[in-house]
């Protein structure tokens, strides 16, 4: 059997299990996620019930407060929490499914507990209008008689004031028992009330009869039926404060407790449920976790059994592989590679080392062939560098042959003036000699004519010659620069002009202005002949290259310090160089002029002179149209030894090329 198919039987037994574990799974999780809906609903349902619970102990323990206390605050509180234990029942509790059955039997115990207390506030107000005109509004009256009777009593030690002191205290003591039984319904305050009330009726017959006047008897008479009128309106508070106790224990106390009373049986009831459903969940859970563990530790032996079967059928032939790979890496390679008669993937293995056991054979042959070829090459490879080198010397010393011939050509100007003055001068002298030996009288025109001749004679000689000594010393000076890699301190001015002194030739035959700029005291320690082959390879890349067919330009050299460097601008205006140019301008042998005799060697050199001699770097700045820039920053000394372009291989340090 292939081993792909051994592999994918493997994989066909893990999609198995992962089947069946899956499919067993998710059964359990259906009967799972059944019995956590139920969990939930009980918890939600709970937390409803204990909502109701509070709201309507909050409600009673209001109603009681409103009872003893009556208050608008409360009674706008009792309202508020009334509609929301209303609105609890009607949304949240009507909308859940356990409790929607026993919605209709919480309604009615709420709304009879909320009825009750409509019932119980109005049975309030009678008993305020009771308290205010059957108890109070007799007392008033009660204490104007006892005035006017103490007033119609003119002395102190009158017979009835006795018994109008002790009806007057028991009045008092009325009044004060009275006010106690209505706010607090203490019983013994209202047995206090009653006895005092009885008092007042057994002294007023002695105080009429102890009565000395009219107006006594009238009061005495007024006092009695005012008594008779505290003491029914007494009874009458007393019986409806009664009925106020029996309606708020049997309308809102007992209407509270049947409330409490249903909750706690849903509560039961909700208990049962969440424990019946916790058990479900627990009990699946523990169904699901056997039967996946009878059926994985299954299925894993069977894989494990199918695993190293499969797994010794492929490993034993890749050991047999594995043998003649060595002996084939360690030279060996007469042993036969085994199972190369297979069908399988092992079998292709098999016959792939065995093709390359063959292969490394025949690369044993060749190698001796391909070694011979290498010994030929390295040499064709040295002669290849040599021939570069010579390239490279050749060129640098081309702009110096060039140099020789401007100046030679220069250099003829001023001796062919002076030769000819000579010839001239030689010539009238001759003449002059002869008109003296003549005898003829010598004329005082002739005297000054001669001496104006040989000043002018003079003065051009001397021009001219100098000339001719300063471009022969100038000449000079580059030529021993160049041809001698000296390192010494010059200055960077002074080496400038003459380098440009011997260019001149060169700018006679091209319609290209000069302008220099380096001032005066930039000393340099360092290659005077290098920087001069830079100068002057940057001046005929830029006639050849900048100012093609004669164009007009100008060419600017410039020189300013930077810190510890000296940074050397040489800049045209001329044609340009696109991207593709930039990127190539200083590798060897690039040019975009061969077909006119360029080399490519010219850039190439100069930027080797500035980076490995002269220990600086080199930045080209470019843009097609408008001109390019050379930016040269050394160092004003270098440092350690000279370096040397001869016989060494060219480091390429990193270069700063853009073309803004």
């Amino acid at each position: 059997m292939p081993i792909r198919w051994r592999i994918l039987s493997i994989a066909a037994l893990n999609s198995a299990v992962v089947l069946v574990l899956a499919g067993l799974i998710w059964s359990g999780s259906q009967v799972l996620s059944s019995a956590w809906d139920d969990v939930r609903q009980v918890r939600q349902s709970d937390q409803i019930l204990a909502l109701l619970e509070s709201e309507t102990g909050r409600l009673q323990n209001l109603i009681h407060r409103y009872i003893n206390q009556p208050s608008p605050d409360l009674f706008a509180e009792i309202l508020l929490l009334r509609e929301a234990v209303l609105g609890t029942l009607n949304s949240r509790a009507s909308n859940d499914p356990i409790l929607s059955g026993s919605v209709a039997e919480l309604e009615r115990v709420t709304e009879r507990f909320l009825s009750g207390f409509g019932e119980l506030r109005a049975l309030q107000t009678t008993i305020a209008r009771t308290y205010e005109d059957q108890v109070l509004s007799p007392a008033k009256d009660m204490a104007g008689l006892y005035s006017i009777i103490e007033g119609a009593t003119g002395q102190r030690d009158a017979l009835i004031w006795p018994a109008l002191g002790k009806s007057r205290e028991a009045f008092t003591a009325m009044l004060v028992a009275a006010n106690a039984y209505y706010l607090s319904l203490a019983s013994a305050s209202a047995e206090e009330a009653r006895r005092n009330t009885e008092t007042i009726e057994r002294t007023i017959p002695v105080m009429t009869d102890l009565a000395d006047n009219d107006l006594q008897r009238i009061a005495l008479q007024r006092l009695k039926d005012r008594a008779v009128a505290l003491r029914r309106g007494l009874a009458k508070l007393s019986e409806q404060l009664t009925g106020r106790t029996d309606l708020l224990r049997n309308s809102i106390d007992a209407s509270q407790a049947d409330t409490i009373g249903v909750i706690d049986g849903l509560s039961v009831k909700m208990r049962q449920r969440e424990q019946n459903a916790q058990a479900t969940f627990d009990h699946t859970l523990a169904a699901i976790s056997r039967n996946v563990m009878v059926i994985a530790a299954g299925f894993l032996a069977v894989i494990i059994i199918a695993g190293i079967v499969i797994a010794l059928s492929i490993r034993l032939p890749l050991q047999q592989i594995m043998i003649a790979m060595r002996a084939i890496t360690s030279g060996d390679y007469g042993r036969r590679v085994q199972g190369t008669n297979a069908r399988d993937e092992v079998g292709a293995m098999a016959r792939a080392v065995d093709i390359f056991r063959e292969n490394a054979i025949a690369k044993r042959e060749t190698e001796n062939e391909l070694r011979a070829s290498k010994e030929r090459a390295e040499s064709a490879l040295l002669e290849l560098n040599a021939a570069q080198q010579n390239l490279i010397d050749a060129e640098r010393l081309a702009a110096l042959g060039g140099l020789v011939a401007g100046v030679a050509h220069e250099v003829n100007n001023p001796i062919g003036i002076s030769l000819t003055v000579a010839s001239s001068f030689s010539r009238r002298s001759d003449m002059f000699a002869a008109e003296l030996r003549s005898g003829t009288p010598l004329k005082r025109s002739q005297l000054e004519e001669f001496v104006r001749t040989s000043r002018d004679a003079a003065q051009q000689l001397v021009a001219n010659l100098h000339r001719a000594a300063e471009l022969i010393q100038s000449f000079k000076q580059v030529a021993v620069d160049r041809s001698h890699a000296e390192r010494r301190q010059f200055s960077l001015a002074e080496a400038t002009e003459q380098i440009v002194a011997s260019l001149r030739p060169v700018l006679k035959k091209s319609p290209i202005a000069l302008a220099i700029d380096v001032p005066d005291g930039l000393l340099i320690d360092g290659y005077p002949g290098s920087y001069g082959q830079i100068l002057t390879n940057l001046f005929l890349n830029a006639v050849n290259h900048a100012f093609p067919d004669g164009r007009a330009g100008t060419i600017t050299i410039a020189a300013r310090l930077r810190g510890d460097d000296i940074e050397i601008s040489f800049a045209d205006n001329g044609a340009g160089m696109t991207p593709d140019v930039q990127r190539q301008a200083f590798d060897p042998f690039f040019t975009t002029r061969r077909n006119e005799g360029g080399t490519g060697l010219g850039l190439h050199i100069v930027y080797n002179l500035v980076t490995q001699q002269l220990g600086g770097r080199m930045m080209l700045e470019s843009r097609l149209g408008q001109g390019t820039t050379f930016r040269i920053i050394m160092p004003r000394a270098l440092t350690g030894a000279a370096g040397s372009l001869d016989g060494a291989a060219p480091q390429w340090p990193t270069r700063t090329i853009s073309s803004i």
